[in-house]
């Protein structure tokens, strides 16, 4: 699968977005060493803690189904109907990232459907704190 079409994965998942606090609605697409993708939208909550970011929606929805080999995730939000520029995924969510995926090889694909950028893990994460630092 080509990021763009990953991209594009990421604005459709945007629409099941729950986000009646912030009205700022994210999707994201997750690509899987073995093809699939995992979509995944955020979903807040009026007590804001218990709010989950999209990309570990895509994340948890993977791993739950036994898959933890992963390629790329493609990341769109935006306030209202408009899909920003540029959305960067959040702290907790890059270390999920760096969970379940090699750092120097995971690629984030980050801007909208018609303008993007690859990033590594690596890049977005320096100095990440992985599972092979509790060994």
């Amino acid at each position: 699968m080509d990021y763009q079409e990953l991209m594009n994965k990421a604005a459709e998942a945007r629409d099941f977005a729950y986000a009646p606090y912030s009205q700022f609605r994210v999707g994201a697409a997750l690509l899987a060493k073995n093809g699939k993708v995992y979509t995944g939208c955020n979903i807040e909550n009026a007590s804001y803690s218990p709010t989950v970011c999209a990309e570990r929606t895509a994340f948890f929805k993977a791993v739950s189904e036994g898959v933890r080999d992963f390629e790329a995730i493609a990341i769109v939000g935006g306030k209202g109907g408009e899909i920003a520029p540029f959305c960067a995924p959040c702290g907790v969510c890059r270390q999920v990232m760096a969970e379940f995926c090699d750092v120097d090889t995971f690629k984030l694909v980050l801007g909208s459907p018609k303008q993007f950028d690859e990033y590594l893990l690596s890049d977005v994460l320096p100095f990440a704190f992985t599972p092979k630092d509790v060994e």
